[in-house]
C-alpha cells in the first residue's frame, strides 16, 4: 500500500522533457556553429580531449538527479501494517432551555447565549466523548442526536433560540424523559444529562423523573444560568422593546431557582453549579467527566505509513554531485577501448 503526501511536486517532472528538447537543441546548435569555424579534424587536434558522450552523461545524471529530488518532495509513504485505535468516551447530552425566561438578561448578555457559550465551551474540552442536544420549553424537542462530530454540535448550538418551541413555559421532567432515548449503547456505563437552565418549572414531577433516571444510570449535571434576584424579561419587535407581563397587566420577574436545579444533580448523584463563571463550570465538569469509567463505543483500523522521501533525495543528491565532478574530458581507460570511436 503507497500513498503520497505531496502529490503536487509530481507537476516539476514535467521540466525533464523541456530540458531534454533544451539541450538537444542547443547541442545541435553548438555543432552547426563550431562546423561553420573549423572542420572537424581541426576542432579534434584542438580539443583531443573532448568527449560528446561526457556532455550527455552529465546532462543523464543531472536529470536522474532531478527526477528523484522531485520523488522525495512527493514522499511517497509504504503503508507497513493495520493499527486499530479505539475510542473511548462518556455520553453527553446537554438539554438546554429556550423558554422566554432565558431572554432576562440578569447575566451577561443573556441567559440563553451564556447557557450556549457554556456549552460550546465544555464540546471544545472533549476528546473523544459522544454530545447530543435537546431544547425544551413546556416540551422537549431533539435538537441533534448523539455524536461524536463536535463541529455539527457546535453549530446546532449555535441555533438554539426562544422561538423554537411555539408553546410557553418550563418542564425540565419532559427534557428528562426524552434525554433517557438518546443513550443508544446498553453497554455504556456512563451516561451523562447535562441541564442548562434558570431553574423555572412549571412541571411537577422533576423530582421523580430524576429519580427514575437513576434507575437507568443516568447522571445529571444542572448548571444554573441567571440570578436569585431575577430580572424582567424583554420582549423586542422591530425596534421596540417591551417587557413580559402577566395575566394582570404587570411586568414579570423570573428568578432562577437554584433549589430546584440542586435537588435534580442529588437526585443522581451529580454535579450542581452556577453558571456565572465559566471558567468553573467548564473545569468542574471536565474533571468529573475524566474521572468516570470510559466506555470503548468505536474501533477503527488505520494503516501505518512511513515516508520514503530520504531515499530518493539521497540518490537524486548523489548523482547531481556525480554530475559536478565528472569533466568532460575522455576517461583514460574509455578513451583505451575506444568504445565510443571518440578518440
Amino acid at each position: 500500500m503507497i500513498q503520497y503526501e505531496q502529490p503536487q511536486y509530481f507537476y516539476l517532472l514535467l521540466l525533464i522533457p523541456l530540458m531534454v528538447l533544451g539541450y538537444v537543441l542547443f547541442s545541435l546548435w553548438k555543432k552547426r556553429v563550431l562546423k561553420s569555424l573549423a572542420s572537424a579534424k581541426m576542432i579534434d587536434h584542438i580539443a583531443p580531449e573532448r568527449s560528446s558522450f561526457k556532455g550527455w552523461l552529465k546532462q543523464i545524471l543531472f536529470w536522474l538527479g532531478w527526477a528523484f529530488i522531485c520523488l522525495g518532495l512527493v514522499n511517497p509513504q509504504i503503508g507497513t501494517e493495520l493499527e486499530t485505535v479505539k475510542r473511548e468516551g462518556v455520553d453527553l447530552v446537554f438539554a438546554i432551555d429556550v423558554s422566554k425566561s432565558m431572554l432576562a438578561e440578569d447575566i451577561a448578555p443573556n441567559r440563553l447565549e451564556k447557557a450556549k457559550r457554556l456549552a460550546g465551551e465544555l464540546i471544545n474540552q472533549l476528546v473523544s466523548d459522544r454530545v447530543g442536544i435537546i431544547a425544551y420549553a413546556s416540551s422537549a424537542i431533539p435538537h441533534l442526536p448523539i455524536t461524536t462530530d463536535y463541529a455539527a454540535a457546535r453549530l446546532f448550538l449555535s441555533s438554539l433560540d426562544t422561538n423554537m418551541i411555539s408553546s410557553q413555559g418550563t418542564a425540565i421532567s419532559a427534557a428528562m424523559r426524552l434525554a433517557e432515548t438518546y443513550f443508544d449503547d446498553e453497554n455504556q456505563t456512563n451516561r451523562v444529562v447535562c441541564i442548562i437552565s434558570d431553574g423555572e418549572d412549571h412541571g411537577d414531577d422533576a423530582l421523580a423523573a430524576a429519580s427514575r433516571a437513576a434507575q437507568l444510570g443516568i447522571t445529571f449535571f444542572t448548571v444554573v444560568v441567571g440570578t436569585e434576584k431575577g430580572s424582567v424579561i424583554p420582549i423586542t419587535k422591530g425596534n421596540s422593546t417591551s417587557y413580559k407581563k402577566d395575566d394582570k397587566g404587570e411586568v414579570v420577574i423570573t428568578k432562577s431557582d437554584f433549589e430546584q436545579m440542586e435537588s435534580i444533580a442529588k437526585e443522581t448523584d451529580g454535579l450542581f453549579l452556577d453558571g456565572s463563571n465559566t471558567e468553573e463550570v467548564v473545569t468542574s465538569i471536565i474533571d468529573r467527566l475524566k474521572q468516570m469509567d470510559k466506555q470503548e463505543f468505536e474501533a477503527k483500523q488505520f494503516a501505518k505509513f512511513k515516508d520514503q522521501f530520504q531515499w530518493f533525495l539521497g540518490i537524486g543528491l548523489i548523482l547531481i554531485v556525480l554530475d559536478l565532478f565528472l569533466f568532460y574530458r575522455k576517461t583514460q581507460w574509455v578513451k583505451k577501448l575506444n568504445l565510443f570511436q571518440d578518440a
